[in-house]
């Protein structure tokens, strides 16, 4: 399947990267320590892309310990196992933020870049879901199901808000920010305590606060992990909230109509009631196979973020539409006939039932969601590549010193008739 057709590839060549990062920790703690160190245990013939990728593969050693040791996200760990998490996931971090500094270095910045850098990103969102309900032992269901949702709207509104603004706005407070790096904290405070099960306790109770009259005992009682999720749905409320006025402002100095752009975000949620529609008439997925499950719904997200960066790259309209919540409407749809029959004696007979069928047909839609999502990554960056002739994982045309001696050759040489200029319009 064609995702990118040849004529719109040149739009590829206007492409010009806009960010904007608000957060005082990256610009005054992380961005000199990735400048002045880390950049520079990176050699000039390694691409950006690889270390992005490379990165990525942190991510990867994290989820195998998980699936080894917690494929229930309900058990303790070994501390070493939350210290590796920790680790791992400030390396992604780290090697995720350099990959822009060496694509500068080495004179490869472009639209490939960032292709690949969202698209891992969207990738990661999901696994991380995992490995913090494992570290907070949320086991599988709702509380797990309520983080994934939290964190794949984040990520999607804010592609949605570089889509429309052209600029990638990262707030004061910020999911690949301070969010990675309070959960490398929390991941690390587990190790300390030897377990999971030490955010399960009363938040309230472990500090020392005292059991006041005016404290409810639903409150009182709170678990450390439930704080987590009500902190996070606050700031999942604000950044939101944020973007849509970020991206209403922006369209109307443009003159665009801004309640269009709005409608962006009906496919997450309209995705998102059929994925809540459907572990909701299916507990067995939900508290037994919620971790295939996570996977299909982070690719279903990562196909959306993916057609939304690459109509941001091409200048193509707004993608509405997803094909990978078909078989989950199909699930739905199938699953509604039984529950409908049981509770308002009208409805149809399930073709996949209850049992295995239904466990196999989740893994249908997950090796689909993959073939589906793989074809469209493979063919973007093999279009890009072959138009811009280059390669994603390797430096095609390096940067030599002859060429550096050239562009500084040739920037000496406009600031040199720039001068004349100016003299002769003095005289």
């Amino acid at each position: 399947m064609v995702y990118v057709r040849q004529d719109q590839l040149p739009n590829l060549k206007q492409y010009k990267y806009n960010g904007v990062d608000h957060s005082l920790l990256s610009r005054h703690l992380l961005k000199p320590f990735y400048t002045n160190f880390v950049i520079k245990c990176f050699p000039m013939w390694m691409a950006p892309n690889l270390i992005t990728l490379t990165g990525f593969g942190f991510v990867i050693l994290n989820l195998m310990t998980l699936l080894w040791y917690n494929p229930t996200l309900d058990q303790d760990c070994p501390p070493w196992v939350y210290a590796s998490w920790a680790v791992g996931l400030f390396l992604y971090q780290t090697f995720d933020a350099v990959d822009g500094s060496q694509a500068r270095r080495t004179r490869q910045s472009g639209p490939l870049g960032e292709l690949f850098d969202h698209g891992v990103d969207a990738v990661n969102t999901s696994l991380e879901c995992l490995i913090f309900a494992a570290s907070q032992n949320l086991g599988q269901g709702w509380k797990t199901v309520l983080v994934l949702f939290g964190a794949l709207l984040t990520f999607y509104v804010q592609t949605w808000d570089e889509y429309h603004t052209k600029t990638l706005t990262l707030g004061i407070i910020s999911g690949p920010v301070e969010g990675i790096l309070i959960m490398v904290c929390v991941y690390a405070v587990t190790a300390v305590n030897g377990g999971a099960s030490f955010w399960s306790q009363s938040m309230f109770h472990t500090v020392g606060i005292p059991h006041l009259a005016i404290i409810p005992d639903q409150v009182y009682e709170l678990a450390f992990n439930e704080w987590f999720m009500i902190q996070g749905g606050f700031v999942l409320v604000l950044n939101t909230f944020q973007s849509a006025q970020n991206v209403i402002k922006v369209r109307r100095e443009r003159g665009d109509r801004s309640r269009g752009a709005l409608l962006g975000l009906i496919p997450f949620f309209a995705t998102w009631t059929l994925i809540l529609a459907y572990l909701f008439l299916n507990p067995d997925i939900l508290h037994n196979h919620l971790v295939p499950f996570v996977f299909f719904a982070g690719i279903v997200n990562a196909y959306s973020v993916g057609q939304m960066i690459t109509a941001h790259l091409v200048k193509l309209d707004f993608p509405y539409y997803n094909v990978l919540t078909l078989p989950l409407a199909y699930g739905v749809f199938d699953s509604l006939g039984p529950f409908l029959q049981a509770n308002l004696g009208i409805g149809w007979p399930s073709a996949l039932g209850a049992g295995d069928y239904q466990v196999a047909y989740l893994f249908l839609m997950l090796g689909t969601a993959i073939g589906v999502y793989g074809s469209f990554v493979v063919d973007v960056i093999v279009s890009i590549c072959d138009y811009m002739d280059i390669w994603c994982l390797t430096i095609k045309h390096p940067w030599t010193e002859e060429m550096f001696a050239q562009e500084k050759k040739e920037l000496d040489e406009a600031e040199g008739k720039e001068r004349l200029n100016d003299s002769k319009k003095e005289l």
